[in-house]
């Protein structure tokens, strides 16, 4: 059943992809969530929209949480999600992934969907359009890009490890943690980037060309595919202080599970964690 529910996820972010690849740098209506930084567009309505009626008419007795169907702001998301987690079977969706890339024409735009049986994500699916990359995860069965099994980086020490980050749009507490947390460990590590994509940074973690990533208050859609992603391809993820990631969590930490407890470490000496 794990293979069906994969497979109709991908047709879904395949369909939604289309629309970002032919649309990106193209948006005609932009506007404004939480700030100037936490951008929507009529493509990130639309998109979610396809992927709905691709899953609904699979799995009509299936819930799906949207982010389009979400009020804006962290305390709507968290209380959004908590109300859906009563469904057996819940798609959880970021129809775009970094949509003020995709408005600025900027590569790094991706479609994440996943589905959680009882609270536990069993799949996992992230699509990057425009690199035409398809990651996906079964609970148990490994993780795939393009069909081929992938698995996390083999880096044991920060000093040769390549993290990635992002900057929260909320600029005041959540950015400022996480602005802590890149001072600290940017003396410490290789190099950090910031694609301005949780789902993407998760997919890249998990096919070993990031060693690490973290941030500060995510959604769920943002972590619930690439958590899984991360997991299957041998890595670790946890919420910032180290307890285990459950669909609440919104302070991740995604390595490939060697240099985890030291990336911990060193945000809690920075007040980098969020708690």
């Amino acid at each position: 059943m794990y293979d069906r529910f994969a497979a109709v996820a991908e047709a879904a972010a395949r369909e939604a992809g289309n629309l970002i690849r032919e649309r990106i740098g193209q948006a005609r209506e932009v506007g404004e969530k939480t700030s100037k930084v936490d951008l929507v567009t009529e493509v990130d309505k639309q998109s979610e929209s396809v992927i709905r009626t691709e899953l609904l008419a699979a799995f009509p007795e299936h819930k799906i949480l949207g982010e389009e169907g979400v009020a804006p702001g962290s305390q709507a998301s968290a209380e959004a999600l908590s109300k859906a987690l009563s469904a057996e079977y819940l798609w959880i969706v970021d129809p775009i992934d970094g949509t003020t890339n995709f408005v600025h024409g900027y590569p790094g735009c991706t479609v994440s969907i996943a589905l959680a049986h009882r609270g536990e994500v069993i799949v996992g699916v992230i699509y990057d359009p425009l690199r035409d990359e398809m990651f996906t995860a079964r609970r148990n069965a490994g993780a795939y890009r393009n069909g081929q099994r992938i698995s996390v980086s083999k880096e044991y020490d920060l000093q040769v490890s390549l993290l990635a980050t992002g900057f929260p749009g909320d600029r005041g507490w959540a950015r400022d943690v996480n602005m802590r947390g890149i001072a600290a460990l940017s003396p410490l590590c290789r190099n950090i980037r910031a694609a301005g994509s949780a789902a993407l940074h998760l997919a890249y973690v998990a096919c070993g060309r990031l060693s690490g990533f973290w941030e500060i208050d995510l959604n769920a859609w943002d972590l619930a595919a690439g958590s899984l992603l991360v997991q299957e391809a041998g890595g670790e993820v946890t919420d910032t202080e180290g307890d285990p990631y459950t669909l609440e969590v919104r302070h991740i930490v995604a390595t490939n599970g060697h240099i985890h407890d030291d990336l911990i470490r060193v945000l809690k000496q920075a007040d980098g964690t969020g708690f």
